[in-house]
């Protein structure tokens, strides 16, 4: 029971650490504010759903191994089976908690493929938001620190 606890309790946190990222374009960076952006008019020329695979940073792996380790070595048992088994816990706890950072970290997105005036094409991946796009919408890219966002043109 008590390593379930502990399991839960790690699942808890590289949840709440998945959470924490965000590269929705409605949220925008600490150090990217007050900054000068550059901005491009551009046309919507098609728009299609995809998915921003999640990251592995190795925070899920690590916070999973260390608690499938301890619960795993329990401290019952012949002290060389407790450690043995400390070992694969701790092996299947990593893997666990790499695969749910994965899919907690894992977003929806739009490729937003636009053509700028000069007749330039380019393709934007960015996380779902507030904003709908359809081909033909005026739209403007805003560059800010090598990051690019579409968001629609104002009227």
């Amino acid at each position: 029971m008590k390593c379930f606890l502990k399991l839960a309790l790690a699942l808890v946190i590289v949840g709440i650490l998945g959470a924490c990222a965000s590269s929705s374009p409605d949220v925008i960076q600490r150090g990217d504010a007050q900054r000068m952006a550059k901005v491009e008019d551009a046309v919507v020329l098609t728009v299609r759903s995809v998915v921003v695979d999640g990251s592995q940073s190795g925070i899920g792996a690590t916070v999973g191994g260390v608690v499938g380790a301890v619960g795993g070595f329990g401290g019952s048992g012949v002290q060389r089976e407790a450690q043995v088994l400390g070992v694969l816990a701790g092996v299947a706890g990593a893997a666990a908690g790499n695969a749910l950072e994965r899919m907690a970290t894992r977003e929806d997105a739009f490729e937003i493929l636009v053509q700028l005036k000069s007749g330039d094409r380019r393709a934007i991946v960015q996380a779902k938001g507030g904003e709908v796009f359809a081909p033909g919408d005026a739209v403007i890219l805003v560059t800010t620190g090598g990051k690019v966002r579409v968001t629609k043109a104002p009227k």
